[in-house]
């Protein structure tokens, strides 16, 4: 800014109109008005305020260009019910068009197949999450898909997993039809399909500074593709490591190097990936301003459904997922057996983990509904899931014919660091409800207590002491939380985004 005055602009011959704030005019002389500190203001945050919103505009407008959508014609009209949560399907494509064949190798006219595939389940409560891996040589069933042409295929039995991506044998490949499949192997409706492809996965790896994991070897070029016939150079040194681009994508294709060279195998360290992803993203704080560069990255090679479709859409359902801390944040592989080269589901226990994802159950058996029962609203308001009991006493009896009640409603508050001094038989098996009793200046204490026993009434007594006597409801809550709970094969080997980078890496 310069402070020399500008020189005075030329008279003109036509009168000029009387000046509003003062000057000389007809030989008299006003004092001009100053604008006030506030009006000065208010003028500038409306003038950052309209620029603001255009270039936010801009952006957006940007990011909607980038986006690419799949037709939901091919979508099956027979489709489960929504339940409780969002779940979000994920593929990881191989397909090679738009500059992917530079990255991942492979003819740029080949057709487009799922490289790597989880279903995302956010639960209602937005501070739990799980993703499910689905191994691509899985055994499945892919129903009824749409054609290019129009018609639909018959359905194919003990079909590979990955194959319903390839149905159609275009270059992009058929998100609707892996949709149908997930459908239809899990009972649970997808809300929305998000394709990333090997493109965008290096650019998004790239935006966020370079993702940090951990090899439990050295790791050559003939791990990365068995068909040399040396070892060629170095591509990772043993343990942490920060990658990017197309380092990043080779270390999440990397297969025959690790552990038993195994499909699965390398879903472990995809898991691991994303967990550290996931850590890189939340540390640099899930606000807007962070997400815009990582949407535009992601977008320009994403496909998404219709209902994902917008930049406003997919930055909001980002930023619904910001209260959900990395415990929370789990990673499992859908139980699995080899069937020959290929991979089987184990029953019942793929049933029970979608059985637990309908009704809310995370891995270590909580309800994250967000809902609760109105006699637990009124025992407490509050559900906090760090309840602590450590220094209340409680005595527990089984007042139904149910065996065992007793001992398993003592380790739910064990669990919760109460002492329990004690469980038995009530002295009749007739219960309804279950009642809790408290002696004098214990009423507090025993509040706690019912927050683990949601339909229970509580009752004071002369008598000093808490006591749970269970009833036929704390029966049917007992035996509906333990039908939808995940199988303790799945959920032992679950992995948390915030467990150790260099644990849990593979089989074999």
């Amino acid at each position: 800014m310069t402070t020399s005055h500008p020189a005075a602009p030329p008279r003109r011959r036509h009168t000029a109109p009387p000046p509003r704030n003062g000057g000389h005019h007809s030989g008299s002389t006003r004092r001009r008005r100053k604008r006030s500190p506030l009006r000065i203001t208010l003028l500038i945050a409306v003038s950052i305020l309209v620029l603001g919103t255009a270039g936010l505009g801009w952006v957006f407008l940007n990011l909607n260009g980038n986006i690419a959508t799949f037709s939901a014609d091919g979508i099956s009209g027979d489709r489960p019910k929504a339940a409780k949560g969002e779940n979000v399907l994920v593929i990881g494509s191989d397909a090679r068009t738009g500059g992917n064949s530079a990255l991942g190798g492979g003819d740029k006219s080949d057709i487009g197949r799922s490289d790597t595939a989880f279903l995302l389940h956010v639960y209602a409560d937005r501070r739990h999450a799980v993703a499910v891996s689905i191994p691509r040589d899985t055994l499945v069933t892919i129903p009824s898909c749409k054609l290019p042409d129009g018609s639909w295929t018959k359905t194919r039995t003990d079909a590979m997993f990955n194959e319903a991506y390839a149905v159609g044998q275009t270059a992009n490949g058929s998100p609707a039809c892996t949709q149908n499949t997930v459908e239809e192997l899990t009972g649970l409706r997808v809300d929305h399909t998000v394709v990333v492809d090997f493109k965008g996965f290096a650019e998004l790896t790239d935006v966020v500074g370079g993702v940090k994991v951990c090899l439990p070897q050295d790791i050559y070029q003939k791990d990365l593709n068995p068909n040399r016939t040396t070892q060629g150079r170095l591509l990772f040194s043993k343990g942490e490591q920060t990658v990017s681009g197309q380092k990043a994508l080779d270390y999440v294709r990397i297969r025959h190097g690790i552990g038993d060279g195994s499909d699965i195998g390398r879903i472990k360290r995809q898991q691991a990936f994303v967990a550290s992803l996931i850590t890189r993203v939340k540390s640099d704080g899930l606000t807007p301003t962070k997400l815009l560069p990582l949407a535009d990255a992601a977008t320009k090679s994403m496909t998404v459904d219709p209902g994902l479709g917008s930049a406003d859409k997919l930055i909001s359902f980002a930023m619904s997922l910001q209260n959900i801390d990395l415990h929370n944040t789990k990673f499992v592989t859908i139980p699995w057996r080899y069937k020959g080269a290929r991979v089987a589901i184990v029953q019942p226990d793929a049933d029970e983990l979608w059985a637990a994802l309908k009704a809310d159950r995370t891995v270590d058996g909580k309800d994250a509904s967000g809902k609760k029962s109105e006699a637990a609203a009124s025992a407490s308001p509050s559900t906090d899931e760090n309840l602590s009991g450590e220094g209340v006493d409680v005595v527990v009896y089984n007042g139904t014919t149910t065996s065992g009640l007793a001992a398993r409603a003592a380790a739910t508050l064990t669990d919760h660091h109460f002492t329990v001094t004690g469980t038995a038989n009530a002295s009749t098996q007739d219960h309804a409800i279950t009642v809790i009793e408290y002696g004098p200046g214990q009423k507090s204490q025993a509040q706690s207590v019912a927050r683990l026993f949601p339909s229970a009434q509580l009752h004071s007594t002369p008598s000093t002491g808490i006591s749970v006597t269970l009833g036929r409801s704390y029966a049917t809550e007992d035996a509906s939380a333990e039908a939808a709970a995940v199988p303790t094969t799945v959920a032992d080997d679950a992995r948390s985004a915030d467990d150790d980078l260099c644990s849990n890496l593979s089989y074999g």
